[in-house]
């Protein structure tokens, strides 16, 4: 059974950095397409970054140069280091996993979701 387990969701002021998490069990990080989303109160699941096995990234532009998103094969990890954080990034982020051919940012072509944790960008 895959399962994703997210972390380091939290509070930072404007301009301050994050680096979310999230370790993906039950399967063997080979062909893997990954996604981070995040999702605001009423709105859809907007996808932010996506990695797939092949080296492939894409961003999203409202986080292009900003956000960087990245695998740790040897620890089934995925990684998104968010910097110059702004108060319109504050949502809820969730990791997702799909090994079939996803959309890159459509959310419900995942088949498995963290999730989700609090990113809160205030001052």
């Amino acid at each position: 059974q895959v399962k994703l387990v997210e972390s380091g969701g939290g509070s930072v002021q404007p301009g301050g950095s994050l680096t979310l998490s999230c370790v993906v069990s039950g399967y063997r990080f080979t062909h893997f397409k990954m996604a981070w989303f995040r999702q605001t109160p009423g709105l859809e699941h907007k996808g932010l970054a996506y990695i797939n096995g092949d080296g492939t990234i894409l961003y999203a532009d409202a986080v292009k140069g900003r956000f960087t998103i990245s695998v740790d094969r040897a620890k089934s990890a995925l990684y998104l280091q968010m910097d110059n954080l702004k108060p319109e990034d504050t949502a809820i982020y969730s990791c997702a996993v799909d090994f079939d051919s996803p959309l890159p940012f459509r959310w419900d072509e995942y088949m498995y979701h963290g999730q989700g944790m609090q990113v809160t960008v205030s001052s």
